[in-house]
Parts: C-alpha cells; sequence; structure tokens
C-alpha cells in the first residue's frame, strides 16, 4: 500500500531512483549516503516512520505513585506521560493546551493533581479533562468542558513495563509489532525477580551526524575492538582480561529489529563474576545465578547472565544488555544532527554493591563521558564529515552475507535498512502493520 505524502517529503529530482541496493548474487548491501544528508530523506521519515511506528516513551516505573508524570519528547513531539490519580491508569498526551497551543506539562518530571497552562491558566486533570478556566463568564455560548480536554496520543501500550506510544491510530498491537525482540527484553526482565526499573537520571547528549549512524553503530560488533582499544586496556590494568572473539550471532528479528549476541567478555551485574568486582560481591552472584539456574533451566540462565545482548527495535531504542542495561533512544534535529537520551535499567532491589558496580559501568563505558561513547560520537561524526567530502556515493553493508552470521558481521543493520527503504525509499506501509 503506498502512501499519501506531503509534497514537501518527496526526494530530489537529482537523488538516484534507488537509495539502498541488495544483490543477493554477489553478495553487496549498499546504502546511498544522501539517506544521511538530504533534507528530504529526513522530511520523509519524520512522516512514514516516527508517525507510524511504535516508539519508545518510558518505563512505568518512572511514575509509580497516582499523579506521577514525566515529559518527553517523542518522535519529535512533545508529549507526557501520567499516572491517573483517580484511577491510576496511564495516560499519555500531547503536551500542548486546547487553548492557544501552549506546552502544558513544563516539569520534567514529578507528581501533581493539575496542569496548568502558564499562558492563561486553563487546567487540566491527570485524566485530560478540563477542570479549570478563568473567567469563564466571558464565553457568551459557555464552553464545552468535555471536548476541549487535552488530545489523547493515539496509541498507548505496555510491554511488561515499558511504555511505547504510537501516532498512528490504524497501527498493529504493540506485541504483534515487537515480534522477537520481545523474546529478549523478556530475558532482562525474568532475570530480576522483583521486577526492573529505571533508575532516576538521564543522559542526555547530541552528536553532528545523522540518527541512522547510530543505529549502525549500536549493533555494530565490527567497530569494537579498533576503536575501543582504551577501554580493554583500562578493564586490563584493572585485573580483567576481556576475551573479545567474533564468535556470537547476528539476528534479523523482524520488522526492522534486529540483534547481536555473544559471550560477555567482562563481568555483568546481574549474575557474572569477575575480579574488578570484588571478592566481597562473588558469593552474591553466585546465589543470583543459582537461583536463576534452578528458575529457568541452565540454558536460559546463561543466557541471562552470560551473554550481551545489543538489541535495536526499530526505528530507535537501542537496549544494551551488557555490563549494565542502558535503555537509549534518539532522534534527529537535522540530517546531520542527533539528540540522545540513555537510563539505566536494574533490577529492583538490587543490592548496594551491585547496583554500584552497575551505575559505574553505566557512566565509565556508556556515558557521555565514559570510555566508549565518546569513541563512537568521534567515529559517526567523522563519517558525517566524511560524507561532505562528497566523490563516493555509496555505503559498503555487504559483510556476511553469503555465510551464517558473527558477531563482527552486518546482518542485523541489513535488517534494519530493509525495513527502513519499505517504509521511506519506497513509501509503503510494511505488510502486517496494519
Amino acid at each position: 500500500m503506498t502512501m499519501t505524502s506531503d509534497p514537501d517529503a518527496e526526494f530530489d529530482a537529482s537523488a538516484p531512483k534507488v537509495l539502498i541496493e541488495e544483490d543477493l548474487d554477489r553478495g553487496r548491501f549498499r546504502v546511498h549516503r544522501s539517506t544521511m544528508t538530504s533534507p528530504a530523506v529526513l522530511s520523509a521519515e519524520r512522516e512514514r516512520v516516527f508517525g507510524r511506528c511504535w516508539l519508545y516513551l518510558g518505563h512505568e516505573s518512572e511514575i509509580r505513585e497516582p499523579g506521577d508524570y514525566v515529559r518527553r519528547s517523542v518522535g519529535g513531539r512533545p508529549v507526557f506521560v501520567v499516572r491517573s490519580a483517580r484511577s491510576g491508569e496511564i495516560h499519555a498526551f500531547h503536551n500542548t493546551c486546547t487553548h492557544r497551543g501552549a506546552v502544558v506539562c513544563r516539569r520534567e518530571r514529578g507528581n501533581s493533581k493539575v496542569f496548568q497552562c502558564f499562558y492563561h491558566a486553563w487546567s487540566f486533570d491527570t485524566d485530560g479533562k478540563l477542570v479549570g478556566v478563568p473567567d469563564r463568564e466571558a464565553y457568551s455560548g459557555g464552553l464545552d468542558f468535555d471536548t476541549l480536554g487535552l488530545a489523547h496520543v493515539a496509541r498507548l501500550e505496555s510491554y511488561r513495563g515499558f511504555l511505547f506510544l504510537c501516532y498512528d491510530p490504524d497501527a498493529v498491537d504493540l506485541r504483534t509489532y515487537l515480534g522477537e525482540a520481545a523474546d529478549y527484553l523478556d530475558l532482562i526482565i525474568d532475570a530480576a525477580v522483583d521486577g526492573v526499573e529505571i533508575i532516576t537520571g538521564t543522559h542526555e547528549y547530541g552528536m553532528d551526524a545523522n540518527w541512522k549512524l547510530l543505529v549502525e553503530n549500536s549493533i555494530d560488533g565490527y567497530h569494537a575492538v579498533p576503536v575501543h582499544d582504551t577501554y580493554f586496556k583500562y578493564l586490563a590494568e584493572l585485573g580483567s582480561e576481556p576475551r573479545l572473539t567474533d564468535a556470537g550471532r547476528s539476528r534479523d528479528l523482524g520488522n526492522g529489529h534486529a540483534v547481536m549476541e555473544a559471550e560477555a567478555p567482562w563481568g555483568r551485574a546481574i549474575a557474572r563474576w569477575e575480579p574488578v568486582f570484588g571478592d566481597d560481591t562473588k558469593s552474591t552472584i553466585e546465589q543470583i545465578s543459582n537461583d536463576l539456574t534452578q528458575r529457568y533451566g541452565a540454558e536460559r540462565a546463561h543466557r541471562m547472565t552470560q551473554t550481551n545482548r545489543n538489541l535495536l527495535i526499530y526505528p530507535n531504542l537501542i537496549v544494551n544488555d551488557i555490563m549494565a542495561v542502558t535503555v537509549r533512544t534518539f532522534m534527529p534535529a537535522a540530517p546531520d544532527r542527533t539528540e540522545i537520551t540513555a537510563w539505566q535499567l536494574a533490577p529492583i532491589n538490587e543490592t548496594p554493591e551491585l547496583r554500584r558496580r552497575r551505575l559505574d559501568s553505566f557512566l565509565t563505558f556508556l556515558g557521555p563521558g565514559g570510555f566508549a561513547t565518546p569513541d563512537d560520537i568521534e567515529a559517526l561524526e567523522s563519517c558525517q564529515q566524511g560524507f561532505s567530502s562528497g566523490g563516493v556515493e555509496w555505503n559498503d553493508v555487504s559483510r556476511g552475507m553469503h555465510r551464517r552470521s558473527v558477531l563482527t558481521d552486518e546482518e542485523q543493520m541489513r535488517a534494519f535498512w530493509r525495513r527502513w527503504s519499505v517504509q521511506v525509499e519506497r513509501g509503503e506501509i510494511p505488510a502486517g502493520a496494519r
């Protein structure tokens, strides 16, 4: 089915007719570099991808109590999510006053029974109902309070505490959309006996590069050794010797989702002990591992405790289940600018020492001032700078096309680009998306 799009979103006449080229016989997969630089491509993405896919909004643990709320920019649109003070239900609203359009929720997070627009003081409760209008007698015909409440986002659903929204009212349900990707969220959630929670605090930063470069980077095992050499040397100095190989697997999970999974080369706070964790944590970690084995069996417990996963939930959610569990989203501000937000996910009631180790990993490797993220941003900004040089039209994403994928192959990136091509390049709604 071909979508009707805004004429402003159409591609430049000078752009190539094909942006994604896949030749199975020759084992070649190429991506045209205009996908990373064209304003017209970005315009189409905003409509055809971010306007139609399920997008990560937050986690239920962030709004535990009635009246708790957080505000977010999701798909480039200001929204906020709140737990009803009356019923405890969760609502997601477009963050705009129905009077004259001003943003209603102006704080990042908090607890409130009423949201009052600062412009003209129209007030709304946690169910979105209009409950207060100054000098309402001035409206000679009266105000229909029932029709002037806050606008709900078209779709809001939760998968085991992970909240997603969709601006397309006709989209499939969230569970269908997630498909096999849900299995990888299950591994994280089931490994925590008392459930998981987002730890208060965020990493917010940006990069001067296209958002799709960060998609590729987040599920790319090929770059780890050359780009993150400093981090591996740092671990070695601490007495931990990372075991880096290309053993492992990258998978296309359908619907644009993908994952790379391998034996962990370092300690994992959930239940993989390393000397860097300290001897005082060894018995605790062993007990967690034994408990998980009894609950889920040796094979599933091994995956929970001993293996890493970098999971892409299309289009822009990355869950890095590595030495810590990072939930990361990002949104293009321009073809060459991306805004990034990341949170740390952890088991509820985790011991203080393991929580400390987890947060240390979140900061020292995955944080914007850590070992890995600055390296990655430097690499991606370098790519963006290289695109402006001209002379080379195509990026190659062919690695491993004619073999069972290993960790350093690129099948997981091709999964993303195939879905992207259907939506953006061909302007179609993918099969099964409605």
